[in-house]
């Protein structure tokens, strides 16, 4: 019922830059909170990043804190992902995805009831 787009995804080498992007037609109290997920080939899928879209209160897996952040625009409606210094280990297909605030503490990936399509990121030298 809230359908969002993902797009930005592509090839960087080791130390380069992307820009993950995801639009949503309209923020409810049932996704107030945006988060970015990964799942590279043989692993689970992991939270990356996530915020408050209404307050703009962050949250960030350990494995990316000082390289992404993330964050939303004016309108609350479209997320970034700003991803630096990318590393091999950063390879992975890459979902947005949304639920109520209260569980953008966590990274329980099945109290999110909203995604986008996957955006591949990869990473090599």
């Amino acid at each position: 019922q809230v359908p969002m787009v993902a797009s930005g995804g592509g090839s960087a080498q080791p130390g380069g830059s992307l820009r993950l992007s995801c639009a949503a037609s309209q923020v409810t109290p049932s996704t107030n909170c945006r988060a970015w997920f990964r799942q590279a080939p043989g692993k689970e899928r992991e939270g990356v990043a996530a915020i408050l879209a209404d307050e703009g209160t962050t949250y960030y897996a350990d494995s990316v804190k000082g390289r992404f952040t993330i964050y939303r625009d004016n309108a609350r409606t479209t997320v970034y992902l700003q991803m630096n210094s990318l590393s091999l280990e950063d390879t992975a297909m890459y979902y947005c995805a949304a639920a109520d605030r209260w569980y953008c503490g966590s990274w329980e990936a099945k109290a999110f009831g909203y995604w986008g399509q996957g955006t591949q990121v990869t990473v090599s030298s």
